[in-house]
């Protein structure tokens, strides 16, 4: 597995080697002793998600309180996303800017976005499915999002799909009502850089 850092710290893209013939493929897509190795605590492991999506669906950005946070270990089995990674982390050197990845069928990469991160995406296909291996279970009060749509983020989001067709945006009612990055700042929902790094600490002794 190969495995690459992104401009956010706390963000890796992970590549799997495939190995195909004939009958189909087998590719190892989590490894556990590696992912340890690579963010210096072992995955634990609270919560699997799965949804799918049709093609134009914006999912986030979503957060969680820290501590405990919410680590991440994203994958696209079916369909084609672009999975996108945004520090919230106030105080971060890179707050406020995202990294993108695509995540599809065909590559079959996953990102790992460590607690105090926040996460979104957009489908590019009709049934696009996605897989999140969670470091803690749901918890309503302490979840929280920013509209992807916010001009201050500024994503890139994609305007076509896989096959070429125009992207028409569709969000949640609760995404839809999400605060921009400054008045989540503002009204102190975000977690700061300071408290992630040393929650994370605590977590690699």
């Amino acid at each position: 597995m190969k495995v690459r850092p992104l401009t956010i710290d706390g963000a890796w893209e992970l590549t799997p080697v495939q190995h195909g013939d004939e009958r189909g493929l087998f590719a190892e897509v989590f490894k556990g002793d590696l992912l340890a190795e690579v963010i210096g605590h072992r995955l634990d492991l609270a919560q699997v998600n799965l949804s799918v999506s049709a093609a134009g669906v914006l999912r986030g950005v979503h957060f969680a309180d820290v501590p405990p946070g919410q680590a991440k270990y994203v994958t696209c089995p079916s369909g084609a996303i672009l999975d996108v990674i945004v520090d919230i982390r106030v105080g971060s050197p890179t707050f406020g800017t995202y990294d993108t990845v695509l995540l599809d069928d065909v590559d079959r990469r996953a990102v790992y976005l460590s607690e105090g991160l926040g996460h979104a995406f957009c489908s590019l296909a009709d049934g696009s499915t996605v897989t999140y291996l969670c470091s803690t279970g749901y918890n309503p009060t302490a979840e929280h999002g920013i509209n992807p749509l916010d001009e201050e983020l500024g994503i890139d989001w994609p305007t076509s799909a896989r096959d070429g067709s125009p992207l028409k945006y569709e969000l949640s009612t609760k995404d839809t009502a999400a605060p921009g990055l400054s008045e989540a700042r503002d009204s102190g929902l975000l977690p700061t850089y300071d408290d992630v790094t040393r929650y994370l600490r605590t977590l690699a002794t």
